[in-house]
């Protein structure tokens, strides 16, 4: 079937509009007309997808965000994006944080305006997959307890019926237990280690959003901030946030050093990220 890019534009914007309106449902439907009749717009795809996400329909808008990275050599952000909520959506958090991080690659190479949502992204799917973890530390320690416990119990009770009198029993009984206690003990006071008050060093705080740090880079003067929120920054006055001296976006450098000590430190804190 020929391309027909005059009426795929006008079922796009057709479909924008029912967007807007909260008709996802419509949009999905001329979204999908128009890659009917043109199959070769990556920007199709992408805003299908933003309208599946709406309708929950997440394996669908993955479908629809791989074949915008197909289109575009993988090098289209906003699949990126929108594929990373998708898949946050369906609780597949590693992969979601890749495709997260993807974006923000292609963000700072383009400069593009939409990095501080990315970098937000970035954020809830380090979170999300924290939480996840610690969901399943706290589910398998646990078990583990159960597990264990279980099976001193029942080398108790063959001690106990082991022995001769009710004496020896009593005290076998009570040896037991004692170890038992303990063992809980154990397992309690390492419950209440991992939930105590966690403390948010001030080398991964943002100076500007105050928020954690994922993507540090350092102006002139050696200090350090998000990409994010010192790119934000330098749109509205190029200027140095601590000097005031003229400060511009060519003259940032990463911090390589810093990045991985606060990827580390979020690594094994994810609460931090509300911090």
């Amino acid at each position: 079937m020929a391309k027909d890019v005059d009426k795929s534009a006008k079922l796009k914007d057709d479909g924008n509009n029912r967007f807007q309106a909260g008709d996802y449902i419509g949009a999905e439907s001329l979204y999908s007309k128009a890659i009917i009749a043109d199959d070769t717009n990556p920007s199709l795809y992408t805003n299908r997808a933003m309208a599946r996400i709406r309708l929950n329909l997440y394996e669908s808008a993955i479908s629809d965000c791989n074949q915008g990275l197909v289109l575009t050599g993988g090098n289209h952000l906003k699949a990126h994006f929108i594929l990373s909520q998708c898949q946050l959506a369906i609780h597949d958090y590693d992969t979601a944080l890749e495709s997260a991080l993807q974006a923000h690659r292609l963000c700072v190479e383009t400069n593009d305006k939409s990095l501080g949502p990315v970098t937000a992204q970035v954020l809830r799917c380090k979170k999300e997959r924290w939480e996840d973890m610690e969901k399943r530390r706290a589910r398998e320690g646990k078990e583990l307890e159960s597990d264990v416990i279980a099976i001193m119990e029942r080398e108790r009770d063959d001690m106990v019926n082991s022995c001769h009198n009710d004496f020896d029993r009593q005290q076998v009984r009570q040896e037991w237990e004692d170890k038992i206690s303990l063992l809980r003990l154990t397992f309690e006071k390492s419950r209440a280690e991992s939930e105590k008050k966690r403390q948010v060093p001030d080398w991964v705080i943002d100076d500007i959003s105050f928020g954690i740090m994922i993507d540090p880079v350092m102006t002139k003067t050696g200090k350090s901030y998000e990409r994010a929120s010192i790119m934000e920054h330098l749109r509205r006055s190029e200027t140095d946030p601590l000097t005031r001296e003229p400060l511009y976006a060519h003259e940032l450098r990463p911090n390589l050093q810093l990045r991985e000590a606060c990827k580390e430190f979020l690594d094994q804190n994810g609460w931090a990220v509300d911090w």
